[in-house]
């Protein structure tokens, strides 16, 4: 009977043993990056996470377009679509042509290299060909180099997809992608190479996990310029200073493109850990999942709870900006160590979003689907709350924002002003109220409920 009960008991004793110690080896957990794994393992573990989280983070293409298409008007849903899936385009060759090059390879301090194009390495097209020997050179960058290539080059295209939103319904499809050449050319690959290609803000210490900084501000100080230079849409603002609410088509629409991003930015933050080569990296990125979803949460009910005061009904619209504000928000430092700081920094964001919205509004700014308080706002928010709560110098991170907001703002608003000045920006009034989809594109996103369905 003993000599059963003892059998019996034996798992039990040795899962206790085990979690006390007392038969366990000493496990010492390798920090991410160090690779606690063979050299091969953790260069496929890597170079799967970027490629896997580029994906995702590429998915929020599809989410900005979504929303945008939601937040316009009907007249105008097949310009906005084509907008986003040309700037993604546009942002992916200028990237491969010169923008990672300039943000990544050789940074001098300011600015990178000004060499052409970017392709793997030597080493990694020998070894591609069969040269066993070059696999030791290979797998000393601990990832592929084009997995790294992709993954950063479906960030620059989330810069110019904010822009894209904030001007639409009045802008003309050339200069506005001529402005995306430049953008993810030039003026985001510049700045990047001061942050995390290494440059002089990097070397104060200014801290910017995912970009809330660097990705979200860059695009909507891009966006804040363009709306201020380019003016409003027809209407929007009567000569007495009345605000015309111009409503979105289609807000289902909107709000699945809003769930879309929220998905995508596990991607956007989970893989800015750049490691999944040990038991520490995973914990990394699993906090950072986790925060990135409380801070997106707490930015929907905030944004609810305070338009349903203020306005006595709760608001769609700005709900679904409530939880992008709470995703730029945390994007500086989800890594953070407290859940509950996680939610303190999106419920902020979301506060930011309710308070800015009317306030672009009384300077006549039309932000047609709120980018500029989303993103470059609760941007600026997020970055200084890695200072208030996380282990950033608030001189600093204030240095990083002021240097990027003006070299941004600046050089967006000379690109702005030569395309006002020298082929146009804006379409014709009568182009604008006929809709972009029919005076652009000659064709309509809903043809059997417009012009289309009463040409016979």
């Amino acid at each position: 009977m003993l000599r059963t009960l003892i059998k019996g008991a034996a798992p039990l004793l040795l899962l206790v043993a085990s979690a006390s110690g007392t038969f366990a080896q000493e496990v010492e957990l390798a920090p991410p990056g160090a690779g606690s794994v063979s050299a091969e393992t953790a260069f496929i573990l890597n170079t799967f996470l970027f490629l896997f989280a580029g994906i995702l983070v590429m998915w929020m293409a599809a989410g900005f377009s979504m929303l945008e298409a939601g937040l316009v008007r009907s007249k105008n849903t097949s310009a906005i679509c084509l907008k986003n899936i040309a700037l993604y385009s546009v942002a992916g060759l200028m990237y491969f042509l010169v923008g990672y090059n300039l943000m990544y390879v050789d940074v001098s301090g300011w600015i990178g290299s000004l060499t052409l194009f970017y392709s793997a390495s030597p080493a990694e097209l020998a070894l591609q060909a069969g040269d066993e020997g070059a696999l030791a050179t290979v797998l000393e960058a601990g990832y592929t180099t084009l997995s790294d290539w992709f993954f950063q080059m479906v960030f620059v295209a989330t810069a110019a997809s904010i822009v894209s939103g904030t001007i639409a319904e009045r802008v003309r499809l050339k200069p506005f992608l001529i402005f995306v050449v430049l953008l993810t050319g030039l003026i985001y690959p510049i700045q990047g190479a001061w942050t995390w290609g290494g440059g002089w803000l990097a070397e104060m210490g200014f801290s910017d996990y995912a970009g809330s900084t660097i990705v979200h501000s860059t695009g909507g100080w891009a966006a804040l310029t363009g709306a201020i230079i380019i003016g409003a849409r027809r209407g929007k603002y009567a000569p007495d200073g009345k605000v015309n609410p111009i409503p979105g088509a289609n807000l289902p629409l909107a709000t699945l493109g809003t769930l879309i991003l929220w998905m995508g930015w596990f991607g956007f933050n989970g893989a800015s850990a750049l490691a999944m080569d040990s038991a520490a990296a995973l914990v990394e990125i699993s906090q950072v999942f986790a925060n990135t979803n409380l801070a997106a949460a707490a930015g929907v009910v905030t944004a609810m709870v305070l338009t349903a005061l203020l306005y006595g009904k709760v608001d769609l619209s700005m709900t679904l900006n409530g939880a992008l504000a709470g995703l730029v928000s945390i994007t500086a430092g989800p890594d953070i160590g407290s859940p509950l700081l996680a939610v303190l920094i999106g419920a902020v964001g979301g506060l930011i979003v309710v308070a800015s919205v009317p306030l672009l509004d009384r300077l006549k700014i039309d932000d047609v689907v709120g980018a500029v308080p989303v993103h470059l706002f609760a941007g600026i928010w997020g970055t200084l709350a890695v200072a208030l709560f996380g282990e950033g110098d608030l001189l600093v991170q204030l240095t990083g924002i002021l240097a990027i907001g003006l070299f941004v703002g600046v050089t967006s608003s000379v690109l702005w002003f030569l395309l006002k000045a020298t082929i146009g920006v804006r379409v014709s009034e009568e182009a604008e109220e006929l809709g972009l989809d029919r005076t652009e594109l000659g064709l309509e996103a809903y043809p059997e409920f417009g012009q289309g369905a009463r040409v016979f």
